[in-house]
């Protein structure tokens, strides 16, 4: 019972609370990711585009933790 409480009070809580920037970041870098592996099948050259982005992405990452 415990256990429940605390997950719901993690949940109610949680809803409220704001995104950093890193945690934005990472959600993009893996939603590109996703989209350039289901694309690696049928369209190669988009599927390298979502790639290249996706390392962008997580190169501003790299680097707000290197700060």
């Amino acid at each position: 019972m415990e256990g429940f409480l605390h997950l719901k009070f993690n949940i109610m809580f949680g809803l409220f609370k704001k995104k950093t920037e890193r945690e934005v970041l990472l959600e993009q870098y893996k939603k590109l990711m996703k989209e350039s592996h289901s694309l690696a099948t049928t369209d190669r050259t988009e599927s390298d585009v979502k790639f290249a982005e996706a390392q962008y992405i997580i190169d501003k990452v790299d680097k707000m933790d290197a700060k």
